[in-house]
């Protein structure tokens, strides 16, 4: 009897650890559990590996159908990534070569260049279900499979494959030999199972941008030359067998010295992939994060780089800590930093970048791989479709977080969002602005794609607390992320959840900002006497997207007074953001009409200056008719 009672606790224990909690009546997600055993030649950067793959249908679909990402299939002449690379008018500058021809620049994509033996590939062979061969086609990047036994709801299917691949030529994100000689930079690299959810199957072709992925637990043992130093996903499960700074300290470890290669065991539990970069000469440093975790550092041995690498560990301390008050408490016990990839690039417990950077460079780029563990591998919208949610969110937090781990003088800008407003404002000036339910792979600039995400993304929440507060608006990232982890949510939830926390409704909000092009333009249109003691304002709509406003207002003896016009749509009344000076609420401002006016209960020749919005949250494209001063 004491058996069952600790084996149910046990089971119970694992049913709850993998609870779908979203809040949302009716929700699923489908499981995946990978096991891996992968032999990597470095000589050839080529490698062979067995997958066994248990698959959890939770959805109420009978599913005929599923389908794998090769991603490595991408880096070949020819493909849809190539395709694109030679038809978009400002292409990713990492995967072209450049040249002027006739005053013009002309683009040429490095992927129509690879050789045999520089592209990637990933093949699939002996392909099971349940023991039984199953047929499959290869399309791109996808691999389509038919079911032999469809997956019934509620019901685990085990599939076992055979695969081979061959590392790129280091284009996009991975490969070999990167430009600062960095030799493995491992992502996306094995046969991944595409995701299923309420929308249905996500399997589309690889064309360099973002992912949508199930969580699951990795079992993955990678062998390969005993020189090289792996940094990785998840915890090394046999680390006093492998040393390279990963063993228990006093542990002395004592490799066969006739083998040429070692074994690497590593565990991941509830990640949505499965990352590692390797290389002959890393360093690798251990530094303690908070709560008992490890920050693991692997980077080139190069004395160009090691000082800035040292100083960059416990500026990382301090942003898991900074993320942890201010997003929620990170949920893994370790994360590493590898040296590797093309830029920046975050994957689950872990982060490729490049290292020959400069300290505030280096933490900046940490900064914002380092917030994706709470933005996407933690919550894991779909990115692909709304970008916008990971990458602006992880905008906007790192760029806060930098003002609390760098000095002053180390800052580019102390105003941590200035910059960002003005990519929005550019992008406007441009005309190439694309509404953010634009799919990531469909932008028709990347110019567009990268501010509509990034810059715009995080002015979704800077102009949030312009909405309804600072504070509520931190409030909604934390109860967003508490509620909302590990369960996939859409734009839908974060508006509700900022809904619930501060009573305004903001429908109108999600729809003009990320699903249009609507712009916001306030102006002062005039300002006129209104009999002796007096003041009349009148007031003008010129964008599309209405908004509240705080206007103020400074009288001639320096004194102030804040008046704020509630927007109808909100049915809301946001606290007064300035306590400190007094404030008159005037009646609503519906969106139909664009003019409104109201009076200063003082004469015009009393007032010094009129500015909407102080706070400058407010995303308004044309500045210059925000600010009456008196002449």
């Amino acid at each position: 009897m004491n058996k069952i009672l600790i084996a149910i606790a046990i089971l119970s224990t694992s049913i709850f650890t993998h609870a779908q909690k979203n809040p949302n009546p009716g929700y699923w997600q489908q499981r995946v559990n990978y096991q891996m055993d992968v032999n990597m030649d470095v000589e050839k950067f080529t490698y062979e590996g067995t997958q066994k793959l248990t698959y959890s249908n939770n959805s109420p679909d009978t599913l005929k159908n599923v389908y794998f990402h090769l991603y490595f299939n991408a880096f070949q002449p020819g493909s849809d990534m190539d395709a694109l690379l030679q038809n978009i008018p400002d292409p990713d500058g990492r995967m072209v070569t450049t040249q002027t021809i006739n005053g013009e620049k002309v683009f040429e994509s490095k992927i129509s260049k690879l050789k045999p033996n520089e592209i990637g590939f990933l093949k699939v062979k002996n392909l099971r279900q349940d023991g039984a061969l199953v047929d499959s086609k290869v399309v791109g990047t996808i691999l389509e499979v038919t079911l032999k036994q469809p997956i019934a709801p509620n019901r685990s299917t085990v599939f076992t494959l055979d695969f081979e691949g061959q590392v790129p030529t280091m284009i996009r994100r991975a490969g070999r030999n990167s430009k600062e000689n960095v030799a493995l930079s491992m992502a996306q690299w094995y046969p991944k199972l595409a995701e299923f959810d309420f929308e249905g199957w996500h399997a589309e072709q690889y064309l360099g941008r973002e992912f949508h992925s199930v969580w699951g637990d990795f079992d993955v043992k990678i062998t390969l030359d005993k020189s090289y130093t792996i940094g990785s996903t998840g915890n090394l499960v046999n680390k006093n067998e492998i040393g390279h700074g990963y063993q228990d300290t006093g542990v002395k470890v004592e490799n066969n010295k006739k083998s040429k290669k070692l074994t690497w065991h590593f565990n991941a539990k509830n990640v949505l992939d499965f990352t590692w970069g390797a290389d002959p000469n890393f360093i690798h440093d251990i530094y303690p994060g908070p709560n008992g975790m490890k920050l693991h550092f692997l980077y080139k041995n190069d004395p160009k780089i090691v000082e800035n690498w040292k100083k960059l560990q416990p500026l990382t301390a301090k942003l898991f800590n900074f993320f942890n008050e201010n997003v929620g408490e990170y949920p893994y016990n370790q994360y590493s930093i590898i040296q590797g990839g093309d830029g920046g690039m975050e994957y689950s417990m872990c982060t490729l970048i490049t290292g020959g950077r400069d300290l505030p460079s280096l933490v900046g780029v940490t900064a914002h791989e380092v917030a994706h563990s709470w933005f996407q591998h933690a919550l894991a919208t779909n990115e692909t479709k709304h970008e916008w949610m990971d990458e602006g969110f992880t905008t906007f937090i790192s760029d806060l977080a930098m003002l609390s781990v760098l000095k002053e003088e180390e800052l580019s800008d102390t105003n941590p969002f200035g910059s960002t407003y003005n990519s929005y404002y550019n992008l406007i000036s441009l005309n190439i602005e694309e509404p953010q339910t634009t799919h990531a792979d469909r932008y028709a600039f990347n110019r567009a794609y990268s501010v509509g995400s990034y810059s715009k993304g995080s002015i979704f929440l800077t102009q949030l607390s312009y909405l309804i507060g600072w504070d509520a608006m931190m409030k909604t990232l934390k109860t967003y992320y508490n509620d909302y982890k590990f369960t996939h949510p859409t734009p839908n939830d974060v508006k509700r959840t900022a809904e619930r926390v501060s009573g305004a409704v903001l429908d109108w909000y999600l729809v003009d900002w990320t699903e249009t092009t609507n712009t916001i333009d306030y102006g002062i249109e005039s300002v006129q006497d209104n009999g002796k003691d007096s003041t009349k304002v009148n007031l003008k709509r010129i964008g599309r997207m209405g908004m509240p406003l705080d206007i103020l207002v400074v009288y001639e003896d320096d004194s102030m007074e804040t008046f704020y016009v509630p927007f109808s749509s909100m049915h809301w009344t946001k606290p007064n953001p300035y306590p400190e000076i007094e404030r008159t609420v005037l009646n609503d401002w519906g969106w139909a009409n664009p003019n409104y006016s109201f009076s200063i209960s003082k004469p015009k020749k009393n007032i010094k200056r009129i500015l909407i919005d102080p706070s400058q949250f407010m995303a308004d494209v044309n500045q210059e008719n925000n600010l009456y001063e008196r002449k």
